[in-house]
């Protein structure tokens, strides 16, 4: 009898499984498909031919892919390469306590392309993945003008504080802030714009709010002080370094692949103004698929008549993590990063820079978004990448971000 098995059947979304495949012939020629079903309705899917081994087994951690949504070696393929039924929807878990994401792994005798109803697999079998972990508790924060959500893990604590940013498409995404929370930190999920009772639009970055948001973090009693850590993507990534520059509670920034400069939006914090540079969307182009480059809207940040516009960074006294991945199609990420680290001290700062990596770099195991809708566009965006060296980035910056919030959250907790 032919048998599938994913192990562990139960698992952190950000953690690896195995999928075995046994009881074929010898050399026989299968098809192994990957799918789940989102929150929305919409299938993402993968599928990769096989020639079982001697013993009649398949195991794509050990065997190459003879062709379909991958080839070669690659242990985690039917994972990395998930796409959509339908163009440009990106893979999202907005319900992150409620429910694991169902994956379904299927194989099916020789080459099949596509499945129709008339096509039953040999074995099937499913497995879990979770994006919290037993024992994370969401808490909906609605304290003064903040909206979020807090995660936090089991236990009395207190724990490190994270605040958690996401970019222009506004609204609230935890799914990182869940799987953070299940590493051992107190993840703020924060929005800042387009949810609840919030401004619909992002007019302007208000550093009172994100103070406040900070406040409402520290001041919790299982969070751990007296400083706290931000990550922060996209436009989230400008945010974040703003933050650690005029917010000296924030002692651990990761910033991917996000700006230097204000852009769009000026920034406001008591006094102080911060005007923008605004966007040239005269310079956006529409490629074949129908999707927007934006990657020469933004100026040139070296231009003098935009130094006005840049976040003072020489002004952090904290250690600033820079991630970046070199095939971005939103914007120049990596001049971005150089541009703020010649203004910061050696010692302050980190690069990780990501050949064949795209806009959106996140927690490993999660398939390449190469292009999708977001709200705020009338067209789909282009975000850049290669789905292998994408993968591999993600695992390898996910585990320098835990080290780096680890390290640097807990000597900020010694010095209390």
């Amino acid at each position: 009898m032919v048998e599938v098995t994913v192990t562990p059947r139960s698992s952190l979304a950000d953690r690896p499984v195995r999928v075995h495949v046994r009881g074929l012939s010898p050399s026989q020629l299968v098809t192994l498909r990957a799918w789940l079903m989102d929150e929305q309705g919409e299938r993402f899917q993968a599928r990769a031919f096989f020639h079982a081994d001697g013993m009649g087994e398949v195991d794509p951690g050990y065997q190459p892919a003879l062709g379909g949504s991958y080839s070669g070696l690659c242990p985690m393929g039917l994972l990395w390469f998930l796409q959509p039924d339908t163009l440009f929807r990106r893979l999202l878990k907005r319900d992150v306590t409620g429910s694991p994401f169902l994956i379904h792994v299927e194989v099916f005798d020789g080459v099949h392309l596509v499945n129709g109803p008339q096509d039953q697999p040999l074995a099937s079998c499913e497995a879990e993945r979770w994006f919290v972990g037993p024992g994370v508790q969401r808490v909906p924060i609605r304290e003064g003008r903040v909206r979020g959500a807090l995660f936090l893990p089991p236990g009395p604590g207190p724990f490190p504080g994270v605040v958690d940013l996401f970019g222009g498409a506004g609204g609230l995404i935890e799914f990182r802030a869940g799987l953070l929370a299940s590493r051992g930190f107190a993840v703020l999920a924060l929005a800042f714009f387009a949810y609840d009772d919030l401004p619909h639009t992002l007019s302007q970055l208000d550093m009172d709010y994100f103070e406040e948001a900070t406040t409402v973090l520290l001041q919790h009693p299982k969070v751990r002080g007296p400083g706290l850590g931000v990550i922060g993507v996209s436009k989230g990534a400008e945010v974040a370094l703003a933050m650690a520059t005029f917010l000296p509670q924030v002692v651990a920034t990761v910033w991917i692949n996000g700006t230097a400069f204000l852009h769009g939006n000026p920034l406001v914090y008591k006094d102080l103004y911060i005007p923008a540079i605004p966007y040239g969307l005269e310079r956006v182009t529409i490629t074949e698929m129908g999707a927007l480059d934006n990657s020469a809207v933004f100026s040139d940040p070296q231009d003098p008549t935009h130094r006005s516009s840049a976040i003072p960074v020489e002004k952090i006294k904290g250690k600033v993590l820079f991630v970046v991945g070199e095939a971005d199609r939103s914007l120049n990420s990596k001049l971005f990063a150089r541009l703020a680290m010649a203004r910061m001290p050696p010692g302050q700062c980190h690069l990780l820079s990501y050949p064949g990596a795209g806009h959106l770099i996140e927690p490993p195991c999660s398939p390449l978004c190469s292009i999708s809708s977001i709200r705020s566009s009338p067209l789909p965006l282009l975000w850049g990448g290669e789905v292998k060296p994408h993968a591999k980035a993600q695992e390898h910056s996910w585990k320098e971000i835990i080290r780096f919030l680890e390290q640097h959250l807990r000597c900020a907790a010694g010095k209390l």
